[in-house]
């Protein structure tokens, strides 16, 4: 088979990656469907995502429909005549979209599934402990995350991994995992899996995060809190509360402690380089933090600037 004409549907700096290795592959990408243009910042210009900068810099035609069920977008769409769509980090397609090319529409979805459909895999791993992740491709279908596997592969998640670290893994495998599925296709030396073939009792699910989510329970264990807090740095960051301020935690270590004498969320300070939280069986020791209405800082540099009631 010739090289399939490809339109590339992604929104984030993660697509990028994998819309630069189908190009760098020689692989025909004839356009780009990305979110619209977004006011940003304080004078609120229009900012170009990521994908869309990329694509243009290198001469690629691109598609920003407001409505993906717009029938002048569903036209143009079709006018590309493209043989497979692919998907990486970009919004839910209705049928009409995703079930136009011969070929299908692939996406690169950031777990291994069945585990991890949702929103927020990667942040989900890291939050329950998981000490593996990996990046899968599969073909679309109507319910979410559920289509048929083509390829999979793992990464290590270590102690010291956040979201943020597995982020930046994930996207330089799904890249390379993408291009290898894309060629294996064109070959014919992929054989699709079914979800449902994967014996597995529980499915570990990946929900979109919430303010909820990011709060965090002292009452906890300090090992669940501080998988809590890496799988939520950098973004959108796990809090607490401090003399009625919140402040979101980046980076942490975990003290034990099994004759605790503070109780749950109780901060101790020595008030220069010190501040800990009080958990249900030791201590979040807080190394980085971002006060509300502050920058984010190292522990001894906030603690340098605060008044200790």
């Amino acid at each position: 088979m010739n090289s399939p004409r490809i339109i590339f549907m992604g929104t984030p700096e993660f697509a990028v990656a994998s819309l630069e290795a189908l190009i760098n592959a020689g692989l025909n990408v004839v356009a780009v469907v990305t979110m619209p243009d977004k006011p940003a910042g304080r004078g609120l210009h229009l900012q170009q995502s990521a994908v869309k900068q990329f694509a243009v810099s290198k001469n690629i035609p691109v598609l920003q429909p407001d409505k993906l069920k717009n029938p002048e977008f569903i036209e143009e769409l079709r006018n590309y005549n493209a043989d497979l769509q692919v998907v990486v980090a970009f919004r839910m397609l209705p049928v009409i979209v995703w079930d136009m090319p011969p070929m299908g529409t692939i996406n690169v979805h950031g777990s291994l599934l069945p585990h991890y459909r949702g929103a927020a895999p990667i942040n989900w791993a890291i939050i329950n402990g998981e000490k593996e992740t990996g990046i899968t491709t599969f073909k679309l279908q109507h319910a979410i995350d559920t289509g048929d596997i083509l390829l999979q592969e793992k990464v290590a998640i270590t102690d010291t991994d956040t979201a943020g670290t597995i982020h930046d893994k994930l996207k330089t495998v799904g890249a390379s995992l993408l291009v290898e599925t894309v060629n294996g296709l064109i070959n014919e030396t992929i054989a699709e899996k079914p979800q449902a073939s994967f014996s597995i009792e529980t499915l570990k699910h990946a929900p979109k995060l919430f303010t909820e989510t990011c709060k965090i329970n002292w009452e906890n264990k300090a090992a669940n809190i501080y998988n809590l807090i890496r799988g939520l740095n950098p973004y959108p960051a796990a809090f607490t509360t401090l003399h009625h301020k919140n402040i979101k935690i980046f980076e942490c270590s975990t003290e034990s402690n099994s004759n605790l004498s503070h109780t749950a969320g109780e901060p101790v300070t020595d008030g220069k380089t010190v501040l800990k939280f009080a958990a249900s069986d030791g201590y979040i020791v807080v190394k980085e933090l971002q006060i509300e209405g502050k920058k984010k800082m190292k522990t001894e540099d906030f603690l340098r600037g605060y008044r200790w009631p």
